[in-house]
Formats: structure tokens, C-alpha cells, sequence
């Protein structure tokens, strides 16, 4: 029985190698495609415009050399928007990550009802990011919006697109509840993916819920922790030109803006195409850089089993 187990998985071995070395490349050739045309192709003509002043009609373009950036570094209101953006990255990645991780663990427990409890859950991340901003944008109206009505009877009273506070209030709830589905998702394949032999013997070893949960739950979570974290990140700097294009409703004067958004102002509103390219660049490499750390500090203390 052994010896015929050996031979079918070596025969399943055998039919999944390719009779010919260009087959491979050509399954690849998609993909590197569309990498090549919508990310590198894109990326290397914003790294050529940052170094030009470009006429907004396409009639020509001025090298300045290094000019773009710093007219981009040492301006305030850049400063601003880094700091803003920072803030607002931190709050959504923060709260998306706690949330989906509370109701994820809560629904592991859940018993009757679990395929509907998921489900409510799990529905926000169908939403496309500008009818998630739509939402939001219902949700704090000032004439009709029932979290603004109740903000009013606690003596708060919002003004969305007017206060820069209760615009980045408003930005920062919806763009978290956008992201907590995928998390939720993410987090309740990993408890349910947990060995129940590992759950008893803990439950034996420890009998406070609490402790349990952070001493021998959340270590084995780690790698789905560090793998949702870049993802949250990415989805705060980038994902969420949506949802606040749709809230500041195209006129964002001296609303809240990310850097992303930032570079469509610049570029799109401003005709400032250098200024605009110079400032994606800068974006990418702190991209860059904030992944290379996550995985330079971070994922040394994830440990995957």
C-alpha cells in the first residue's frame, strides 16, 4: 500500500512538471503585463516629470533638477498633510485591527446563528470605497444624519466639511468601518485554523480568559497580525482616496488631506505635473522604507508554526 502511495505521488509529481521551459514565462506573461504597464511604466515616467517643470497643456517641459522636491519638502503645507496623513494612517490601522479582532473573536464563540453574524459582518467589504464615502457622507449629514443627531444630543455639533476636526473624524470612522470586514475575515480564518488540542490545554493551564487569549491565542495570530498590518497600512495611505474625495465633496480648502489625495490635487486640480510626480516619488520610497522596517523589527518577533 505504501510503495503504490509512493508511486502515485510520484506520478502526480511528474504531471505537474512542464514538458517545455517557455510555458511557464508565457503563464507569467499576464501578470508581468499589467505589473509592467499600470505600475512600473507609471512609476518611471513619474520619477522622469519630478525632475522637469512640465507645461499643463503638454507643450513642454523645463529640467530643474531637484527643485520639485524641495519646494515639496521645505513647504509647510506638505508638512501638514505628512502629519495628518501619519495620524490618520495610525488611527484607521489601529482601530480596523482591534475591532475585526474583538468581533473575530467573539464569532469564533458564537454557537447558534454563526453563518448570519458572520455574514452582517462581512457584507461592508462588497462596498466600493466612494460608496462607502456616500454612506459616510449620509451618515454625518447635518440635516439628516443619525450620527450627527446623536453627536447633537451630547452637546457636539458636527460640521462636516467646515471643522477640520469633525471632517477628520468622519474620514477616520468610515475608513475603518470599510477595512474591519476584510480584518475580520483575515482574523477568523486564523482562530478557527487554531488546533483544539492547543485551546484545551490552555484552558487546563490557564483559567483566565484574558490571559489565555494573550499569552497563547494572540502569539499563534501573529503571522496573520503582521501580514494585516501591511495590508492595513497600505489601504490607509492609498485605498482611501475614495472615501475622502467623496467626504470633502471636491472642495477640500483647508480640510483634511492625505499625501495620496495631495498628489491629485497638485497634479489634476493644480496643474502642477512636476510638483504632482516629485511627490509620488517621495511617497514611494517612504512606502518603501516603512515595509522594509515592518519587516526588518516586526516579523522578527512573529513566529510561524
Amino acid at each position: 500500500m505504501r510503495q503504490s502511495a509512493v508511486h502515485l505521488s510520484g506520478a502526480l509529481m511528474k504531471k505537474v512538471q512542464f514538458q517545455s521551459r517557455t510555458v511557464p514565462f508565457l503563464l507569467l506573461l499576464p501578470q508581468l503585463a499589467i505589473v509592467t504597464i499600470f505600475f512600473l511604466w507609471p512609476a518611471a515616467e513619474a520619477v522622469q516629470s519630478s525632475f522637469y517643470l512640465e507645461d499643463p497643456f503638454g507643450f513642454g517641459a523645463t529640467f530643474v533638477g531637484m527643485d520639485n522636491f524641495t519646494d515639496t519638502l521645505t513647504s509647510s503645507d506638505y508638512g501638514r498633510v505628512a502629519r495628518f496623513t501619519g495620524v490618520f494612517t495610525f488611527f484607521v490601522t489601529f482601530l480596523s485591527l482591534g475591532i475585526a479582532l474583538l468581533l473575530a473573536v467573539k464569532a469564533d464563540k458564537v454557537l447558534r446563528g454563526a453563518s448570519s453574524y458572520k455574514t452582517l459582518l462581512m457584507w461592508v467589504y462588497a462596498v466600493a470605497p466612494p460608496v462607502a464615502g456616500l454612506i459616510g457622507v449620509l451618515l454625518f449629514d447635518q440635516h439628516v444624519g443619525p450620527i450627527t443627531e446623536f453627536f447633537a444630543l451630547l452637546g457636539w455639533d458636527m460640521q462636516i466639511g467646515v471643522s477640520f476636526f469633525d471632517t477628520s473624524f468622519a474620514m477616520t470612522v468610515t475608513a475603518v468601518w470599510k477595512q474591519v470586514p476584510v480584518n475580520f475575515i483575515f482574523f477568523l480564518s486564523g482562530l478557527q485554523g487554531i488546533s483544539k488540542s492547543v485551546q484545551e490545554a490552555a484552558s487546563i493551564d490557564c483559567r483566565s480568559g484574558f490571559r489565555r487569549f494573550w499569552t497563547v491565542t494572540f502569539p499563534l495570530l501573529a503571522p496573520t497580525g503582521f501580514f494585516l498590518l501591511i495590508i492595513n497600512i497600505t489601504y490607509a495611505f492609498f485605498d482611501t482616496f475614495g472615501i475622502i474625495d467623496v467626504v470633502l465633496k471636491g472642495e477640500p480648502g483647508n480640510n483634511p488631506v492625505t499625501l495620496v489625495y495631495k498628489v491629485y490635487l497638485d497634479g489634476f486640480r493644480g496643474n502642477d505635473l512636476g510638483g504632482s510626480s516629485a511627490q509620488s516619488v517621495i511617497l514611494m520610497l517612504l512606502v518603501f522604507i516603512l515595509t522594509v522596517i515592518q519587516f526588518r523589527l516586526i516579523e522578527r518577533r512573529v513566529h510561524y508554526t
